[in-house]
């Protein structure tokens, strides 16, 4: 791995560097905690895109405007279940494909 030009050449090694070998405690609990944000960035932004408030979200949901801001923070990763309801309310959908090869 080479970071003298600030490019990483090797993910899959720098991960293993910093956060131990693919299935380790540490490399589970980073990929858990790197999940839960990228969930919470990607509600928020639909939410933003669709123009409704932590508020109504939790409403249209059943939930709670502090259990959406939980999400959106990364702070806890949400049933995928309550995931789909979310999606769905703001007017999305999440298709599930298999890779063409």
């Amino acid at each position: 791995m080479n970071t003298n030009d600030n490019k990483i050449k090797n993910y899959s090694e720098a991960l293993d560097k910093k956060y131990g070998l693919d299935g380790s405690q540490e490399r589970v609990l980073f990929e858990q905690n790197a999940y839960d944000f990228y969930s919470g960035m990607v509600l928020h932004q639909a939410r933003k895109e669709a123009k409704i408030t932590q508020s109504e979200l939790a409403q249209l949901t059943g939930t709670t405007k502090s259990y959406i801001s939980r999400i959106e923070n990364g702070a806890i990763s949400p049933s995928v279940g309550a995931f789909y309801r979310m999606i769905s309310a703001l007017g999305m959908r999440i298709e599930i494909v298999k890779p063409i090869g």
